[in-house]
């Protein structure tokens, strides 16, 4: 019934497809919606129904960014993607920084600063002493006034002073990544450059001129390493239906392995945070569709063209994410190498994947001529 009803949207009959969402409404009071396929039919089921009967034609969840924040973390703490996404990055960085007495990590995506205790801590202990660490957070404004990402700042610099860690901090406050200009960045050319993005890139990709401007200028950064996680799906597809047969299969997976975490309440807020990318896949269309991911070898290929080439994630990485699943009790989760890159997912299915990339030398520089953009925490 869920594809039917998504082939009457794709061919515009919205009303067919209308009465198929009732009739499956009242399907689901007499299915489990706790958990498995009742769950999985009841996220999907409300999507099309925001797309079909929503004013306008279609809408997500409306939700702040500080809700978001506060979902990703419980999604952080609920399965080990995001964990996972983290160690992978901070040990490709942690090796490109190797050698170098003054390193900058360029965050496209700071949420709480989660990624970055693990690779302070790192460098505290990296033999013959820690280098000068500058960390560039991009983020949404504020809602209320207050300066949160100085406040993240504030909190890491007490945490890399603890451990002798030499430390400063800029918060970058944007709404859209594409917004973001290189010379808010106040990047040292003498600095050796990180810029990590975590499921960030993907939200470029409603037309092309975003992504290719913003990768322009993260190769005119000219940095060692780019981390670049994503998930692993196809979810930018032009046919209404293949996305959502891809997205109905992809998150069927993504339940099953929340459904073997026995974490409580972060389950059910990852949960939550889960359906509203399931609501912006399925409902939502031209710029309010934000999640519009696609897999590695697409991404292998608009890399390239942009400049940069790929970084081979070595055994150290592939350790390190192996060990990280030792902490879930779930035995699902695999972690498999992919031409250099890992990719993470349940049983047989990939989910995300992580790859590490260097950008090509070009001749352009970036203007030390710079104005100061959000809270420098020294």
């Amino acid at each position: 019934m869920l594809m039917t009803c998504a082939e009457y949207v794709q061919r515009g009959e919205l009303s067919l497809a209308g009465s198929l969402i009732q009739d499956m409404q009242s399907l689901l009071t007499r299915v489990n919606t706790g958990c498995g396929i009742g769950k999985v039919a009841g996220c999907f089921i409300d999507a099309l129904g925001r797309r079909v009967f929503a004013a306008g034609g279609g809408g997500g969840i409306p939700g702040s960014a500080y809700e978001t924040e506060i979902l990703y973390h419980h999604f952080y703490e609920a399965c080990p993607y995001l964990k996972f996404a983290h160690f992978t990055a901070n040990q490709a960085i942690l090796e490109a920084f190797d050698g170098h007495d003054c390193v900058h990590v360029v965050d496209f995506n700071l949420m709480h600063g989660l990624q970055w205790p693990a690779l302070i801590q790192a460098l505290a202990l990296r033999p013959g002493g820690p280098p000068t660490l500058r960390l560039t957070g991009i983020g949404p404004p504020s809602p209320d006034g207050r300066d949160s990402l100085r406040e993240i700042g504030l909190r890491l610099a007490e945490l890399a002073r603890s451990v002798n860690v030499r430390f400063a901090f800029r918060g970058v406050a944007a709404s859209r990544l594409e917004d973001v200009k290189p010379w808010m960045l106040q990047v040292n050319p003498k600095e050796a450059v990180a810029v990590n993005s975590i499921m960030q890139l993907h939200k470029l990709l409603d037309r092309p001129a975003p992504i290719e401007a913003v990768l322009g200028w993260i190769r005119s950064l000219n940095p060692k390493i780019v981390t670049v996680v994503e998930h692993e799906a196809d979810h930018n597809q032009p046919g209404f239906l293949d996305r959502f047969t891809e997205s109905l299969y992809y998150y069927s997976t993504m339940f099953d392995s929340l459904d073997a975490c026995a974490l409580q309440p972060e389950k059910a807020l990852a949960e939550v945070y889960i359906q509203r990318e399931i609501c912006n896949v399925v409902s939502c269309e031209g710029s309010a569709r934000l999640e519009r991911h696609e897999p590695l070898a697409r991404w292998r290929e608009r890399l390239g063209r942009a400049g940069f080439r790929p970084l081979h994630l070595g055994s150290n990485a592939f350790k390190q994410a192996s060990m990280l699943l030792t902490l879930f009790s779930a035995e699902g989760y695999c972690v498999e190498e992919n031409e250099g890159c890992l990719t993470l997912g349940w049983h047989s299915r990939p989910l995300i994947a992580a790859s590490a990339w260097h950008a090509l030398p070009e001749t352009a520089a970036v203007s030390p001529d710079v104005a100061v953009v959000g809270g420098a925490v020294m």
